[in-house]
């Protein structure tokens, strides 16, 4: 792979970057595709481990897409079983530590054989094709395990994040009908218990599909065993290592993974297993250019979709090592990503620009007094990048000498949708760009008639043609799959994220299409003027939104977070005003600027700007908050709002 070197310098805007066209092995890559989606995709799907190959490549009913119908074949086989006659059986599959230090490593013979018990044991226990398995385990090597057992007996898994409450726990399981739940006694997160098997027990009270609940013991106290209550252990070990893998349908559910909007009860993302493994397997080998010695850190949480694409099921059908992480960025010590990758020599970084941001507030000697210079590509996912923080990621972390693959995609897309592919070819660096669609991907930028835009003009994000990756409908809910998506804009897949195109064709993110102000009649992207915040010396990271305002409709209002060694002053204030008046015009003065240690987000990291809004507007939280990071602790979020509110406003 060839090194690349950025000497960009940000000027005015994206257009100011003096670049080379992309690389031809990639322009023509994805031209050919284009021409032949179908043929395209089938190509990609003949890389996976096939009971029976497809009748059909695409039975496409607009907006229902089928993919390889006719076909069997089994997820687990695609990650495990391929790797059992050959030499990476002995090559380490996942390496799990913990926040405190504790290393647990396996192999792939080790994790196959694991999988294989707990597979039995669940069949053993009436889990068959088609049923509903909850998972509500920490960051945990058993989690992976679990999904894996779930997939290789056709069992459908659903991972709920364990730092939700016993009400979203509840949601989803009703939602669902499961019949199992799995889960731990205990999580650990910045140095607290979270008692799992507590939040469970209340959550299944107000449940009636349960029939199990499986524990896995992590701490020494008693555990309080309930009539549907089994032990992992106990079950575990009087299971066979082989259980015989269920070939199933190509359009057979792998799995529901529920997201959620500001309104309403989460919505089930429903992926099947050929399309999705087709996408995932391919878009791994494009984006992160996989080789044999990668030791992959991707920092996702797998209740995450990305955990669940790029770090359980891509980097195991390719044969790469894993490193999971049960712990935070900054606990107990601002360095703990930087730490992991000297010790475990990562050859790849795949993390959120929130978690980027974290350690910007702090001094450059903590990064530089690690040795990782293992690391040979960089990745970002979750939300668009500023560029301050990719150039950054890029001469701070990466010394120059990584290139950065800024990922766009969604957990209805199922994997990579714009990406730099370093696995195909090498083409000039944007700071803060996706750079360009990967193959096979038909990507649009549309204005409110579903018109493609001129080059440098803001439009709606949308997919024009379907894609092996995508959602087959939202889990019971046809109606809400085809209103939510594929209504605004008719054929066309709605993404609900404004982009635009520069003169190189490359792609800029410009945030929700939801997340815009209206300031005096103008339209202001939320991440244009989180950026402009975060360009200022001393901030680390900004969530801004509106209020209402007599004289301008609306007014902005900024939550900012400082980096270390800074303090707030009215000084800074009038700065940040003066900073923001030229950086993005008079029209985007903020109205009152606001101080805080964080910000609310998911546990993608995405800031979850809504709830500043109702504060801010003293009006009551609405909508979904589960997806919210660490739930149990919302209290203490509260709390942060409500100091707020006695801030000096400007």
């Amino acid at each position: 792979m060839t090194e690349q070197k950025s000497s960009a310098k940000l000027k005015d805007g994206p257009d100011a970057l003096e670049i080379n066209l992309q690389g031809k092995a990639l322009r023509e890559m994805r031209l050919n595709a284009l021409e032949n989606i179908e043929e395209f995709w089938a190509r990609q799907a003949n890389n996976l481990v096939w009971n029976r190959k497809w009748d059909k490549i695409l039975d496409w009913n607009p907006p229902f897409a089928k993919w390889f119908t006719g076909g069997l074949l089994n997820a687990s086989v695609n990650c495990l079983d391929k790797h059992i006659n050959n030499n990476t059986k002995n090559k380490a599959a996942i390496i799990w530590e913990s926040e405190s230090g504790d290393v647990r490593t396996f192999t792939y013979n080790q994790l196959y054989v694991q999988v294989n018990k707990f597979a039995n044991a669940l069949r053993n226990l009436g889990i068959k094709k088609g049923d509903r398995v909850i998972i509500y385990l920490p960051m945990v090597p058993e989690l992976p395990i679990a999904l894996l057992a779930c997939s290789r007996i056709g069992a459908i898994h659903i991972v709920v994040f364990s730092g939700f409450s016993s009400q979203a726990l509840t949601d989803r399981i009703n939602d669902s009908k499961s019949k199992v739940i799995i889960t731990a006694d205990q999580g650990i997160r910045r140095g607290k218990t979270l008692e799992l098997k507590k939040i469970v027990d209340n959550a299944i009270a107000a449940t009636a599909s349960i029939e199990h609940v499986i524990v896995l013991r992590r701490g020494t106290d008693e555990i309080k065993i309930n009539e549907k209550d089994l032990l992992w252990d106990e079950l575990v070990k009087k299971e066979k290592s082989y259980c015989k893998p269920e070939f199933v349908e190509s359009t057979h559910p792998l799995y529901i993974l529920y997201t959620s909007g500001t309104t309403g009860k989460p919505k089930g993302v429903l992926h099947s297993t050929a399309g999705y493994l087709t996408h995932v397997h391919a878009t791994a080998r494009w984006v992160f250019d996989y080789n044999d010695e990668d030791i992959f850190f991707c920092t996702a949480d797998i209740g995450w979709v990305t955990g669940h694409s790029y770090m359980v099921y891509a980097p195991l059908m390719h044969g790469v090592t894993s490193v999971i992480y049960e712990g935070t960025p900054d606990f107990p010590t601002p360095d703990r990503y930087w730490a992991l990758i000297e010790k475990h020599r990562a050859t790849i970084l795949y993390t959120t620009p929130t978690a980027l941001r974290i350690y910007m507030k702090h001094d450059l000697s903590i990064p530089n007094s690690f040795d990782m210079s293992s690391l040979r590509l960089l990745g970002t996912v979750g939300e668009a990048i500023n560029p301050e923080v990719w150039l950054w990621y890029f001469s701070v972390i990466g010394k120059e000498k990584c290139p950065i693959v800024d990922t766009w995609w969604q957990t209805e897309t199922g994997g990579t949708m714009i990406s730099q592919c370093l696995g195909i070819d090498t083409i000039p660096m944007k700071p803060g760009s996706g750079t360009f669609p990967v193959p096979g991907v038909d990507i649009g930028i549309v204005d409110e008639k579903g018109a493609d835009v001129e080059p440098n003009n803001k439009g709606y994000l949308v997919i024009k043609r379907p894609w092996p990756g995508m959602l087959m409908t939202l889990w019971n809910n046809d109606d809400k799959y085809v209103n939510t998506y594929w209504s605004k804009f008719k054929g066309y897949y709605y993404s609900g994220d404004f982009a635009l195109l520069d003169r190189d064709n490359y792609i800029w993110l410009l945030g929700r299409s939801d997340d815009v102000l209206k300031i005096a009649g103008h339209r202001l992207g939320t991440m244009e003027l989180e950026s402009a915040f975060v360009s200022f010396d001393a901030i680390a990271e900004a969530a801004v939104i509106s209020k209402p305002d007599e004289e301008k409709g609306e007014a902005i209002v900024a939550f900012l977070v400082l980096k270390a060694g800074y303090k707030e002053s009215p000084e800074m204030r009038t700065d940040l005003v003066n900073h923001i008046r030229k950086t993005v015009g008079p029209i985007a003065t903020p109205s009152e600027i606001y101080f805080t240690n964080k910000l609310p987000k998911t546990r993608s990291g995405k800031i979850m700007r809504r709830l500043l809004k109702s504060i801010s507007t003293n009006s009551d939280i609405i909508g979904d908050t589960s997806t919210l990071e660490d739930e149990a602790s919302i209290e203490e979020i509260k709390q942060v709002y409500r100091d707020f509110q006695g801030i000096t406003k400007h």
